[in-house]
């Protein structure tokens, strides 16, 4: 009897606790995070998914949304992406919507890590040639010859080919069609949602987010190399937001601000050291230098073209304080605007500084130059009212002589000075040089001597 006694007791244990542990998430809304990429991928963009990826751990959600709408992005800023969601507890749905949208370069490597790959109708994807191939590259479109549409030259067959066997892992990985990312990398192939879903580039066609989360129900994903059944009935949506880091981040990684930082602060350091004692412009321009190179170190900068603007602003500086008939100061502003085209190493438009930024910094930093020039060339026409220049030539009376040296009054100050004629106190004089703290003086023609 107390054998029996105790399988009952533990028998009733375990039933109560299969009753409380289903019974417990029932009175817990269940949640899917919803995170929107809608732009290009950036620094910005990692650190967005990787922070929504966080909270839905933390909140223990079902489920991961992730709305995308992008023209392309940053191969390195794709890849973090894509280490994210490969590594993500909780399961990510890529979603390419609202109707209109795309998810073209970039954005079809990060369909492809997805759990699960939805588009909404009127949606495409593909177009995933890398552009950012060492120093420049382009994309290979389909139509081309056969003979051209292998990359050209080394470096851009090595890239072409690492991104082909990344996304075919990618392709893998989730049972998706690799063939045809294949060809979305070498050719560019582009896809509509409906042939998306027919060709296995993805696997849900949804209208909407309810529409979404009824087609994904019941079926089973990888997640970190586990099968797992989906469950999205009766899931909250709850969106995330970027935080304020992330909206700083986004705005000082625009290569336009950056670019303007970096100006900022190379013209503030140079003024400071113009001018020291300034302080001002020492502060703004250290602060706005280091965000600049904080904001470059995120963004593919090429060195040479960094190179090439601060030699400009050097040159023009050198124009300003060293007159050379404009020499340095075209030189400069060629160096400038050349350097700024090249300074950031990507084909990808939004990751490109605007022609109209670079052309208004040339400019100010030549009407700078202007400026500067014009300044100086007063200041040389001014007459000089200190130093050697204003005391040789200047009259003066003799206060006290003996012999061949004495004491003079020169604009009302009392100099040492020495004359090859003996002087007598009070007889005008004037200053024919000078020697140090000595003045060498002689009379002045036509002087009355005093009586």
């Amino acid at each position: 009897m107390p054998k029996r006694l105790l399988i009952m007791v533990a028998a009733l244990m375990s039933l109560a606790g299969v009753v409380l542990a289903q019974q417990q998430p029932a009175g817990m809304p269940r949640e899917a995070i919803l995170l929107d990429v809608d732009g290009a991928i950036g620094p910005a963009t990692t650190e967005y998914v990787a922070r929504g990826i966080e909270t839905a751990a933390e909140r223990d959600a079902a489920l991961i949304i992730l709305r995308l709408d992008t023209p392309g992005g940053l191969a390195t800023s794709m890849r973090d992406i894509n280490r994210e969601i490969l590594a993500s507890p909780v399961p990510v749905i890529t979603y390419v919507a609202p109707s209109g949208a795309r998810a073209a370069s970039a954005g079809t490597y990060i369909v492809y890590a997805s759990h699960l790959a939805a588009m909404a109708p009127g949606t495409n994807i593909g177009a995933a040639t890398p552009v950012q191939i060492g120093g420049g590259g382009s994309p290979v479109g389909g139509d081309q010859e056969e003979e051209q549409q292998e990359p050209a030259d080394a470096s851009a067959r090595k890239a072409t080919n690492d991104a082909v066997a990344s996304i075919r892992a990618l392709a893998e990985i989730h049972g998706r069609n690799p063939d045809w990312a294949e060809r979305a990398v070498r050719e560019a192939a582009s896809l509509p949602d409906a042939a998306a879903l027919e060709t296995g580039v993805v696997e849900i066609v949804a209208r909407d987010i309810p529409d979404l989360l009824a087609q994904a129900h019941g079926r089973e994903v990888r997640l970190r190399g586990d099968a797992v059944r989906l469950d999205t009935r009766g899931l909250e949506i709850v969106a995330v937001e970027p935080n304020w880091r992330t909206r700083l981040l986004a705005i000082i990684t625009n290569p336009n601000v950056a670019y303007i930082l970096l100006l900022v602060g190379i013209y503030g350091i140079v003024l400071e050291f113009l001018s020291p004692g300034t302080i001002f412009s020492g502060v703004i321009g250290a602060i706005a230098l280091l965000v600049g190179l904080f904001a470059l170190n995120l963004l593919p900068t090429n060195f040479a073209g960094l190179g090439l603007i601060v030699l400009g602003i050097g040159l023009i500086v050198a124009e300003a304080f060293t007159p050379s008939f404009g020499i340095f100061g075209i030189g400069g502003a060629v160096a400038l605007a050349t350097g700024s085209m090249l300074l950031f190493d990507t084909e990808v438009p939004e990751f490109s500084i605007s022609l109209p930024v670079i052309l208004t910094a040339t400019g100010a930093s030549v009407a700078l130059l202007l400026v500067a020039a014009a300044a100086a060339v007063r200041a040389h026409r001014r007459r000089v009212v200190t130093g050697e220049s204003t005391i040789v030539g200047s009259a003066g009376e003799v206060m006290d002589w003996s012999g061949s040296e004495g004491w003079v009054l020169v604009h009302g100050e009392r100099w040492h000075a020495r004359a090859a004629a003996p002087l007598v106190r009070g007889q005008p004089v004037h200053v024919v040089n000078r020697k140090g703290l000595t003045l060498v003086v002689e009379p002045a023609p036509d002087a009355m001597l005093p009586e």
